[in-house]
């Protein structure tokens, strides 16, 4: 073999190492994160139902209605 071939194939097998490696260090790392807890999707769910309250209980959802319902007849009429 050729010092040429053998430098290319040591410096191939040396990348493919290093490529396997830091991917394998990156799959690792994510597998730690285990995804949204209960807390947090209460946290969401209670932001939601405070904006449906705020906005029924309010006259901000009938005037968002009520402009929403001009736009649309604008647009049909």
């Amino acid at each position: 073999m050729s010092d040429l071939m053998l430098k290319t194939a040591v410096a191939t097998k040396v990348r493919v190492n290093n490529w396997k490696n830091t991917t394998v260090a990156a799959v690792r790392r994510r597998t730690g994160d285990e995804g949204q807890t209960a807390v947090e999707y209460l946290g969401i769910i209670a932001v939601v139902v405070a904006i449906v309250l705020a906005i029924t209980g309010t006259s901000i959802g009938t005037t968002i209605m009520t402009k929403i319902t001009g736009l649309i007849n604008q647009v049909g009429g």
